[in-house]
Order: C-alpha cells, then structure tokens, then sequence
C-alpha cells in the first residue's frame, strides 16, 4: 500500500501516519524528517539544503525528489510505504509519479477554529520531538517529556499569527493538489470535527476507508 497524507498543520498526520505505520507494517516517510537528518549528518546534499534555508529559500524540488527517491529504494518500502510532507505541489505531484504511482491519497479535513485551538496550545519536546498539549498534561506535572525527560516548549510557528499565515500557505498549495489526485479518484477524505479526537479513531476510519477500495 503506497499512501500519502495530506492535512493542515496541527490535523495530526503525523501521529496517524506513526499508527498506520504499525497496523500495516509499512514505513513512515517524512521528508521534513529526511531533510533534518541530511542537515544534522552534515552530508554534501546536507549542505546543499542548509544553505537554501539558511537563504530563506525553499528546497528545491529535485534535491526533495532525490532523497525521497533513495529512501523509498530501500528494502523495508517493498510492500509500501505513507508519505507525510511531500508533495506538497503539483510539480512535486508530477515528479513523484515518474519513480512511483500511489495507491491512495488521504486528505484530512480539519476546520481551521479547531487547527488553532490544537496548534496554541501545542508543546514540543527541545530533545526528541514528541507532541504534547499543555491542557492535557497531567496536574501538577512539570513540562518535561515523559519519554524522554526533555524539556517541553512552544514553537515560534506555533503563535496564533503564524498559525494563520501556515494555514493560509497550507490551502493555496495543497487545493490544486486535491483537485489533482481527485481526478484521479485517489482522494479518500477523513472529517475531523473535534478538539481532541483519539488517534485511534482516526486511524481506524482512515484503515475502513482504504479496505472499502480493495
């Protein structure tokens, strides 16, 4: 099953991704992840990418098409894989489909009131990334990472200005992407209309609405 996740920030693709990735027992790719990993090993494509960000630049296409393309080579994505970060246009789209065709396009539908209240309130682990949410953290409970002891912070591009700014980046990249792959009749939608949606739930109408394709 050869799979991408499309949703705003904060629509948890990530955290679904991770589960899906354990009930199908197929790799998780983030190309956000991949990105970080080549900058933080300092390798000459690391380079390269640090110094577009560094310039305020984005990735280009071919540098993202070629980590992707060498990571979806290796031997844990021969019976498939999810996608999450790419693509992210319809070049992007274009270029994924000369290496490999997907199977189905999840598109998680999230009301921006919801992204908002999800994102303000968000915390992340300084040291191993996790995601927490500050109303949901135990009382009392200091804001260190119960995973790894990290320290537990927001993101500048967690504020409600930013959030804004990523959500309105986020539709005018992603909708001609959606109109792309529906015609397609790759598109399966998955509504989320609560605050805090148990993962499960999500994970399992997303696994019933790929079973009703086979």
């Amino acid at each position: 099953m050869k799979m991408i996740m499309f949703g705003p920030p904060g629509s948890g693709k990530g955290t679904y991704a991770s589960g899906l990735s354990r009930e199908l027992n197929i790799p998780h790719i983030s190309t956000g992840d991949m990105i970080r990993e080549e900058i933080k090993n300092n390798t000459e494509l690391g380079k390269k990418i640090e110094d577009y960000t560094k310039r305020g630049q984005l990735v280009p296409d071919d540098i993202v098409v070629e980590i992707l393309q060498r990571r979806i080579s290796q031997s844990d994505c021969r019976t498939g894989f999810i996608l999450d970060g790419f693509p992210r246009t319809v070049p992007q789209a274009e270029a994924l489909e000369n290496t490999v065709k997907p199977d189905v396009v999840i598109n998680l539908d999230v009301p921006d009131t919801i992204i908002m209240e999800r994102l303000s309130t968000r915390l992340t682990c300084r040291n191993c990334g996790a995601i927490y949410n500050e109303h949901r953290l135990k009382p009392g409970a200091d804001r260190t990472c119960e995973k790894c002891g990290g320290q537990l912070y927001r993101r500048n591009d967690d504020q409600p200005q930013v959030i804004q700014e990523r959500l309105k980046a986020y539709e005018k990249q992603t909708e001609p992407l959606i109109d792309y792959y529906r015609r397609k009749k790759l598109i399966e939608t998955i509504r989320d209309r609560e605050v805090w949606t148990p993962p499960e739930k999500i994970i399992n109408q997303i696994i019933n609405s790929i079973k009703a394709r086979l």
